[in-house]
């Protein structure tokens, strides 16, 4: 039977802890507490990443704008009409 990542060689019950009586309330305390943390952590990250998010675009828009205003002050040359004769 294959594991829980196709791995054949692992059962799927590996690693599964079946007595919760072998950890204690302090060890669960603990687990509760990094997890709090990690959490924390994971919420500043997104608040950040939402922020630089933000600034691209607006960065993006003001660099669309002022390409529009250079091409509005400066159009480009139009071929000049060829006097051969």
């Amino acid at each position: 039977m294959s594991g829980p990542n196709g791995d054949p060689d692992v059962s799927a019950d590996d690693g599964i802890v079946e007595d919760e009586e072998e950890f204690s309330e302090e060890e669960y305390t603990a687990i509760d507490s990094m997890l709090d943390r990690i959490n924390s952590c994971l919420d500043h990250i997104e608040e950040r990443n939402q922020a630089l998010n933000g600034k691209l675009h607006e960065l993006l828009e003001s660099n669309r704008e002022a390409r529009r205003e250079f091409r509005e002050q400066h159009p480009p040359d139009e071929e000049p009409e060829s006097t051969e004769d």
